[in-house]
């Protein structure tokens, strides 16, 4: 088996109004189904998530993720910093689709707030620090990134009021 090695990742910090203004899709999903795949010469986890609300971009059953890294045919890429799902996971996803048309997460795990499987009609959205490098894009110095839990309607709420001021626009 060959182990490819790839350098950490240097981040831009995201604020929620970037995360919102930036995606091209905000999704709250449920990851169904994986498999690795070569595009070029870098190995791509894909993921199809179940989408069971849409709160930016087109309204859709279903959506296909793309996160770096995984195996194929004994072929192993590790990139730090990406994250790596499970069946049945749920999350809100802030996604990026390229022009390519690889539909990748903001950020790496910036964009992403996993949801309890509590049975909560509201529950706790989470999202964990990153532990990459991150610097701040109006100093471009390292910062620490911070954890943010907020309740599902409030990060409903957030969302639903940039896109109706006009601050949500897609990149």
């Amino acid at each position: 088996m060959w182990m490819v090695p790839l350098a950490g990742a240097t981040l831009e910090r995201l604020s929620m109004d970037d995360l919102i203004a930036k995606s091209t899709a905000i999704v709250r999903g449920t990851v169904t189904d994986s498999w690795a795949a070569y595009t070029g010469s870098v190995i791509y986890t894909h993921y199809k998530l179940q989408v069971a609300e849409t709160l930016k971009g087109a309204s859709r059953n279903w959506v296909e993720i793309v996160v770096t890294g995984g195996t194929v045919n004994g072929v192993h890429q590790n990139f730090t910093g990406s994250p790596t799902f499970n069946k049945g996971d749920e999350f809100v996803f802030f996604l990026w689709t390229s022009k390519a048309g690889l539909t990748q997460i903001m950020g790496l795990t910036q964009g992403l707030f996993a949801l309890p499987r509590d049975g909560s009609s509201d529950p706790a959205a989470t999202r964990a620090p990153t532990r990459e490098l991150m610097l701040d894009p109006a100093t471009a110095h390292p910062v620490k990134d911070a954890a943010l839990s907020m309740r599902l309607s409030d990060l409903r709420s957030l969302i639903a009021k940039k896109l109706a001021t006009g601050n949500g626009g897609g990149a």
